[in-house]
This record gives structure tokens, C-alpha cells and sequence, in this order.
């Protein structure tokens, strides 16, 4: 991989880690649950029963990050098929799950339904760059009460990969688990081989939600990964400087592998960096901005100085079609990611922010990433690269398309689009001049027809449809 790009200087993120430290330690963290703000207590912080407010001291901080696992795999259905946060590797996800639709790019948003929910599932996992598979919507014909149950069993039914979805508290986790552990042989052998990460999003600035809060503690105590993602936003929920949104976002990570810690000692943690801005003009959150790029790279290299995975939201764009905008800035923010070292990056195929699922997009977002992966591996320079001996025999004015070093070469040399049009003009013109939309409605059309994973077994199947009508029942 190529060596990663920086914005900030070590003077930098010492300068911020001191201030998150003492944004801890004086402000500290609002927390409402009444066994996490004693198990505080216990490990020296200054809490404050009646407000539900602790101020968590540096060594305490300190000793969590140093204590918190740096990596760890989460596997798919099928073992052979995983994904590594803390070795280096380029981690894409598939959306969890929006509240909207579009069925065509450029198309009204309507509500997701089961059916999107599945056909979304299955374009992931059929894209060859989309590591975790989301379910792209959340079902609307599902009700609220058990429909995350309802995703998670249809994931694990309709991919091999690993997949995340959105849990929405502790008593559906728990159905949650029911349904990987059936999968993976029990509750030991997922814990050895996890299929499931908690996500924990504060709620900026210094809260965390009471749901959240019960997701870790159960999580934690399994020996689960936990990823803490808080989404400050410059001049809304932070500080309008990056620097004091960087330190607020910190933070409010930093919190958090400290609780998680506490409930799990060695318990794998995944830095959340993804800080936003707010647009001051439409008062919007934007997910394309360059500002997002320069916070993301930051972010990267905050968490390396914890020795922590890092998960950042780049890849993305304000766009709600897949037009100029949307490539400039998905591009643009996810090479800046990529190029800073991170691990997992914003979740694809979301329109907008966060304002719809679209398959197209998915599709055009699996094939950025394979053409930033190819600018990662860099190449060669070594005697048989450099072609000395070919250049000589081809010489002045020839031509090495006959040679068999260009035979030996172009295959790993060079890459291969699958849905970016590189034919002549006439060509492209003949077959209809089509647009990059119209090239991923195509693939998406062809997935859905042909792409079958392999099938779980009638009696798994039978098992986990009682998980699900077993959380319907007690809604």
C-alpha cells in the first residue's frame, strides 16, 4: 500500500487527544443507566448520580485505550468469507438500512418494503468489492418492534457474507444473537468467530443514548466488537473549528472505549470517526464536503495514534442522483480516506445524506472501489518492470502489443472497468449512448435475475423464522 497522506502533525493530535482528555474530565458525559454510572464510579470516575453525569478521569482513559482490542475478523455465514478491521485491509459496507427508496436514478423516493430490503441484500452480496452486506432499506411493512430482528435473519438467509444491521435496543439484540449463534454452532463458537458488531452512536454533544448503552454492556460482556461512531457536526452539535469538532468527536469515542472496557476487559474496538458539518445555508448535514475528507484523514490518524481500527464516512455525497457531483465528492473524499490508512469507509449506495437507498449507486460505488483499490497497490519498480531489454527490441517507432512481456504484464498492470465505458464514441453511441445509470440499472437487473447464494438449510431456516415470529410475539 501506498504511504499514508496526512493532515495533521504529531503536535496536532497530541493537542487534541489532551483536549478531549479534559473535556472528559471536567465536562464529562451524560449516561443514563444507572449500572454503567456505578461501574464508573467503581473505577475512580466523579459521578453524579442525580444528573446521570460523569466526569471520567485521564487514567482511566488512558488505561482503557491501552487495555481495548486493536483488531479483530467478522465472519459471513460462510467462515471462508470475513472481514478484517486492524490488518490493513480496504472494508466496504453496504447500507444497514435507509427509510427511503429509489427505484431508478433520478426517480421519486418511496418507502422501502421487504422485498427492497431482500433485493438489496442480494446486490451486495453479489458486488465483488462490498465486503458487509446491509439490507440497503429498512421494511417499512415491518413493524418497528421486531423489524431489525426480521433483517438480521433475512441477511444471514440471503448472503454469505458478513452483514450489519441496525440494532434498536437490548431486548431485540438479544433475539439478534439467538439468530447468529444458530448460524455459527452456539454462543461459543460466535464468540470465537463473530458474525455481529455493535454500533454505538452518542448523541453529540456527550450523551449516549439509554438504548445504546444497553447494546454495549450486552455486547461487551459476549467479548462482541464494538464500533463507537458520534456524528458531530461543525457548528451544530460542535464547535464550528474542525480542531474543537475533532477533540468534541474524540471524546465522545474515547468515553466510550472506556465503558466498553469496563464491561469487557480486551473487548476489540472500532474508532468511529465521522464527524460532519453543518451547512449553513440549508441548515443540512452535509456528507460531501471537502471539509469531510480533511476530518476523515485526521480522524484516521487519531485512531492510529490510539493503535485502533478506524471506520470513517467518505464515499459519500450530498448528490441524490448518480451524476458529476456525486462522483466528485464520493471519489474525491474516499481516495483521501483510503490514501489516509483507514479501515472501513461511509456506507455505500446511500443517495444523498442519508435520504435514500439506491441500488444503482451501489452499484457504481462497487466499482469506485475497486478503481481506488487499484491506485492503493501502487506498483513495481524492479529490472523486469522497467523493460529494458523489451524497450531495445521494440526500439524506435514500434509497437509492444505483440510482445510477450505485455502478454506477462497487462493482466496485473492495468485495471479492468466492469461498468465505466472506456469504447470509441461510435460504439457507445450505436449501443444506445448510455449514461453510467443506465449502466448499473442494467447490472442490477442482471443480479437480481441470476445472483443465487447458496440456500440455508430447511431445518436453519425453520429455526430462525421462530426466532423472528418469537420477537413478533412479544413486541
Amino acid at each position: 500500500m501506498l504511504n499514508p497522506w496526512a493532515v495533521l502533525t504529531q503536535h496536532d493530535i497530541e493537542s487534541i487527544h489532551h483536549t478531549s482528555l479534559a473535556i472528559l474530565r471536567d465536562v464529562g458525559v451524560s449516561l443514563p443507566n444507572q449500572e454503567v454510572l456505578e461501574a464508573l464510579a467503581g473505577a475512580g470516575a466523579d459521578v453524579d448520580f442525580n444528573h446521570q453525569v460523569a466526569r471520567i478521569p485521564e487514567r482511566l482513559v488512558v488505561d482503557s485505550v491501552e487495555r481495548a482490542g486493536k483488531q479483530y475478523i467478522l465472519y459471513g455465514r460462510d467462515p471462508n468469507r470475513t472481514a478484517r478491521f486492524g490488518y490493513g485491509d480496504f472494508v466496504l459496507v453496504s447500507s444497514p438500512g435507509q427509510f427511503a427508496w429509489v427505484d431508478e436514478d433520478g426517480g421519486p423516493r418511496r418507502q422501502p418494503t421487504q422485498e427492497d430490503a431482500r433485493a438489496g441484500i442480494l446486490v451486495s452480496d453479489a458486488l465483488e468489492h462490498i465486503d458487509i452486506v446491509g439490507a440497503m432499506g429498512m421494511p417499512l411493512d415491518i413493524p418497528a418492534e421486531y423489524r431489525d430482528v426480521w433483517m438480521a435473519a433475512e441477511l444471514v438467509k440471503n448472503s454469505t457474507k458478513p452483514t450489519h444491521v441496525w440494532v434498536a435496543n437490548g431486548r431485540s439484540l438479544e433475539y439478534i444473537l439467538r439468530i447468529y449463534e444458530a448460524v455459527s454452532g452456539g454462543r461459543q463458537a460466535h464468540r470465537q468467530r463473530p458474525m455481529i458488531a455493535a454500533f454505538i452512536e452518542p448523541i453529540s454533544p456527550l450523551r449516549f443514548p439509554e438504548t445504546g448503552l444497553e447494546i454495549l454492556i450486552t455486547c461487551a460482556r459476549y467479548g462482541l466488537p464494538i464500533a463507537f461512531g458520534p456524528m458531530v457536526q461543525a457548528g451544530a452539535t460542535g464547535p464550528a473549528t474542525l480542531a474543537g469538532t475533532l477533540a468534541l468527536e474524540n471524546a465522545e469515542i474515547l468515553a466510550g472505549i472506556v465503558l466498553a472496557q469496563l464491561f469487557g476487559p480486551g473487548v476489540p474496538v472500532c474508532y468511529g470517526g465521522i464527524p460532519h458539518i453543518m451547512d449553513m445555508r440549508s441548515s443540512q448535514i452535509s456528507f460531501g464536503a471537502p471539509e469531510q475528507g480533511l476530518m476523515a484523514v485526521a480522524m484516521t490518524q487519531i485512531a492510529r495514534y490510539y493503535g485502533l481500527p478506524v471506520y470513517i464516512n467518505v464515499g459519500l455525497s450530498d448528490s441524490k442522483r448518480v451524476d458529476i457531483q456525486s462522483g466528485l465528492e464520493r471519489g474525491m473524499t474516499l481516495l483521501m480516506g483510503a490514501l489516509a490508512g483507514a479501515d472501513t469507509f461511509g456506507h455505500m449506495g446511500i443517495l444523498g445524506a442519508d435520504q435514500a437507498a439506491s441500488l444503482e449507486q451501489l452499484i457504481v460505488d462497487n466499482e469506485m472501489a475497486a478503481y481506488i483499490k487499484r491506485i492503493l497497490r501502487g506498483f513495481e519498480v524492479n529490472e523486469d518492470t522497467l523493460a529494458l531489454d523489451v524497450i531495445r527490441k521494440v526500439g524506435i517507432g514500434g509497437n509492444f502489443l505483440g510482445e510477450a512481456h505485455t502478454r506477462q504484464h497487462f493482466r496485473q498492470e492495468l485495471w479492468f472497468p466492469t461498468t465505466f465505458d472506456r469504447r470509441r464514441w461510435d460504439e457507445w453511441w450505436a449501443a444506445g449512448a448510455r449514461s453510467m445509470a443506465d449502466w448499473a440499472h442494467e447490472r442490477k437487473t442482471q443480479i437480481l435475475a441470476e445472483h443465487r447464494p447458496p440456500s440455508l438449510t430447511l431445518e436453519l431456516t425453520r429455526e430462525l423464522d421462530d426466532i423472528v415470529a418469537a420477537a413478533r410475539r412479544e413486541r
